[in-house]
């Protein structure tokens, strides 16, 4: 016998379908309309992204970490600008997974620092996109130099001088100072080279290099022939021709030079067709602008980022003053075996001038630098008189080689 609650049931039925296909259909519109995988707009998932990055960290923080911790992160990052997370989120690769990433999703990299410091940020990274980027060098270089490094990349054009001039040709350009037209002098208090050629006799106070843009000056006989600096037995100044010399003739070729001012000592190892890469930061003056007019590749990166070389690859390193006591000790111990890295086995590391104070050398800066593993080809200890013997600071000049066997 036929059931009497059978047309009941159909109904029910076909009322349960109908509400099946409107939902699917509806979660299809949504999705279609409010998310694209083909979208031009980063900005979507950009915050839940950066959300679990940092979320991961203070997880993995200290036990001191506060119970407001997370929530301080989340409004962080509310409050970091559309810019930033617009090039620090996630992004799909577009043949999905890569073998050589592991993943199937780049990250952009970008200094942790920088979401530290959300008011500087937020005036870096605020501009038109596609348009004209604000005249912000300097506060460029102020993030850098708190450790936001490296800066985000930004989708917009550097001012330059609208009178610009085509750089000397090689090798005039090598000792010839630059034309003006070729900085955008805003940021700093000299305004042409004529006054920073000038600056160590007209002006007061301390500035970094203060005399290095004078090519006919200290600069013209610097690394090419013995200084008398009173910094006894063999000097302090070790000339680049016996620094050679201590090696086969023609295996030094390549090599990095750490704060090298205006670059001389590159153009020096240029003259003896050795090429050299230099990194300078623009204190108060245009060294970045000044090294590329000489026809030197300049690296602007501080101290504190990791040097942008292969293992085991450079044949020598140099750094002239920027090495001393007033870095952090466990950052200069990191620096060291950064150098250590990047130096092939019998590689260089040409340490000049470094200056401490008194007792330091010896209890601090000589056990960490003999703790790095280097061999010692020269080492020469004299007093820093520049600024009076009160101060009791020294210099150490030293010439260190990588072992070329067991260097690991």
């Amino acid at each position: 016998m036929d059931s009497p609650h059978k047309p009941n049931s159909l109904s029910t039925n076909l009322f349960f379908l109908f509400l099946l296909l409107s939902t699917n259909l509806l979660t299809l519109f949504l999705a279609s309309t409010f998310y694209s995988s083909c979208s031009i707009n980063p900005l979507t998932a950009a915050p839940a992204t950066l959300t679990t990055t940092q979320t991961s960290s203070t997880n993995s923080g200290s036990a001191t970490d506060g119970p407001d911790s997370h929530s301080d992160t989340s409004q962080t990052i509310l409050d970091l600008p559309s810019e930033f997370l617009a090039f620090t989120s996630g992004k799909l690769l577009p043949f999905g997974f890569n073998t050589n990433f592991d993943s199937d999703t780049i990250y952009p990299p970008v200094g942790r620092a920088c979401t530290l410091f959300p008011n500087e940020l937020l005036r870096y990274m605020t501009y038109k996109v596609n348009g004209s980027c604000p005249d912000d060098g300097l506060l460029a270089q102020k993030l850098l130099l708190k450790g936001c490094e490296p800066l985000p990349s930004r989708r917009c054009r550097p001012a330059a001088q609208p009178d610009y001039e085509e750089p000397y040709p090689l090798p005039t350009s090598l000792w010839t100072t630059p034309p003006n037209s070729s900085v955008v002098w805003t940021a700093y208090t000299c305004k042409d080279y004529s006054c920073l050629i000038n600056r160590y006799r007209t002006q007061k106070g301390f500035d970094d290099c203060k005399d290095c843009f004078d090519l006919e000056g200290r600069e013209k006989t610097r690394w090419a022939a013995k200084q008398s600096n009173g910094g006894g037995g063999e000097g302090l100044d070790f000339t680049i021709d016996e620094v050679l010399a201590t090696k086969k003739a023609g295996t030094i070729r390549i090599g990095l030079d750490l704060g090298g001012g205006v670059a001389t000592f590159a153009v020096r190892m240029t003259e003896r067709n050795i090429t050299i890469v230099t990194t300078s930061m623009n204190l108060n003056g245009p060294f970045n602008n000044f090294i590329a007019s000489r026809g030197i590749v300049p690296l602007y990166i501080s101290i504190s980022q990791r040097l942008p070389f292969f293992d085991n690859t450079l044949d020598i390193v140099h750094s002239m003053h920027v090495l001393s006591n007033w870095i952090p000790t466990t950052l200069l111990h990191f620096l060291m075996f950064d150098i250590y890295r990047v130096l092939r086995p019998g590689g260089l590391f040409w340490l000049d001038h470094f200056f401490c104070v008194g007792e330091q050398l010896e209890e601090v800066y000589g056990p960490l630098v003999e703790s790095i593993g280097f061999n010692k080809l020269k080492w020469t200890v004299g007093r820093k008189l520049d600024r009076g013997p009160e101060l009791r600071e020294m210099y150490l000049s030293a010439l260190l080689e990588k072992p070329l066997k067991n260097s690991w």
